[in-house]
């Protein structure tokens, strides 16, 4: 059963990535609406429309790693994620400088990359032997559980989106920033981020399991001992900033100005690096545990009905500017995080049942 709902899923993605070309595909018009500039606009359309093709293969090879993952196969997973990173940066080299692609290269080699991790964990997944109980191959079967899978689908992906409503804030503070320093704090918190997003994956697998096998205690257990790990890479990634800001900034720039408006930012850095970590966990418990729609009330009501509001009301009114923005966005993380450890601590943890027609009851 577990392939039929591979399927199912990868049905599922397959529309939500049409939806998502039609949005990218007219990405001019839509900027331009929003008051963008013509030759911006432009230029993001084109970038994005050589994304189109990579947008089907992540969507595909999302699923293929939940599947994977679901039943522990970790190391090969590791080494068939490594060529396509090895080739994504000579193709991504050979696209952009030796070709008249220039900037739109770097996007069809992520597309070309997308769809090499595909193509290589489909053989690896159809002609491995580990997998001879769990994969019979394409099914008609999986045409009946599109809708359960969209069903879960929906609130989870409004869950995602509207957990990202920190991040508008957040583009507008570094539109206000020196490039440098924005480059520099964008990509310490996009590699907090990428601790955070990998573990919370691996924490939604792991309770989902262990809720279907009717084991809510160790459902439990796991979220525990994710979050305390969490908590330690948050916290050594928050010793790194904290002590040795100036050594960040001087790779970056040797301006003092630089330097000492980055240090007067990093404790709202480390502040929502540590609850966004805490968050991205307790997400996947959400997500695990079928709670998609609990949290998407509470990422539209911390964002846009605490955050939001306070973000607006200090950079504009009490003219705090970028530091408001960015506290405010802080409230927004401080209040989601807290929520969502309320439901994980008071919700009943209950098996994820099958009914007597093999459809999971969530």
């Amino acid at each position: 059963m577990l392939g039929i709902y591979l399927q199912a899923s990868c049905i599922v993605s397959l529309f939500f990535s049409i939806i998502i070309s039609i949005l990218w595909w007219f990405t001019e018009p839509v900027l331009i609406f929003l008051h963008q500039t013509h030759d911006i606009s432009k230029e993001a359309a084109l970038y994005l429309r050589y994304l189109i093709p990579g947008i089907f293969a992540y969507g595909l090879l999302q699923n293929i790693l939940r599947f994977l993952q679901m039943q522990s196969v970790v190391l090969p997973l590791v080494g068939l994620s490594l060529v396509p990173l090895l080739l994504h940066c000579g193709l991504t080299y050979v696209l952009v400088y030796c070709t008249t692609l220039g900037y739109k290269g770097a996007a069809l080699a992520t597309s070309l990359t997308f769809w090499l991790a595909v193509i290589m964990l489909f053989i690896y997944v159809n002609f491995a032997k580990r997998f001879e109980d769990t994969w019979k191959g394409l099914s008609k079967e999986s045409f009946s559980y599109v809708f359960t899978n969209l069903k879960l689908a929906l609130p989870s992906a409004a869950m995602v989106v509207l957990s990202t409503g920190h991040l508008r804030s957040w583009c507008c503070w570094l539109a206000s920033c020196q490039i440098l320093k924005a480059q520099l704090l964008s990509l310490q918190f996009a590699i907090a981020y990428m601790f955070t997003y990998g573990l919370g994956a691996a924490t939604s697998t792991r309770v989902s399991n262990e809720l279907g096998a009717g084991n809510t205690n160790k459902a439990k257990q796991a979220m525990g001992v994710s979050l305390k790990l969490i908590i330690v890479l948050a916290s050594l990634v928050l010793l790194a900033l904290g002590f040795g800001h100036d050594i960040w900034a001087g790779f970056f720039s040797g301006n003092p100005s630089i330097i000492k408006a980055y240090a007067s930012m990093t404790i709202l850095l480390c502040i929502s690096i540590f609850f966004d970590s805490i968050q991205g966990i307790l997400s996947g418990v959400c997500r695990g545990s079928g709670w998609q729609h609990l949290a998407m009330y509470i990422n539209l009501g911390t964002f846009y009905m605490i955050g939001m509001p306070i973000a607006c009301l200090l950079a504009f009114k009490f003219h705090f500017y970028a530091k408001g923005l960015w506290i405010g966005v802080v409230c927004g993380l401080i209040a989601q995080s807290s929520l969502l450890f309320l439901i994980t601590k008071l919700h009943q943890w209950e098996a994820l049942e099958v009914s007597p027609n093999n459809r999971a009851d969530f």
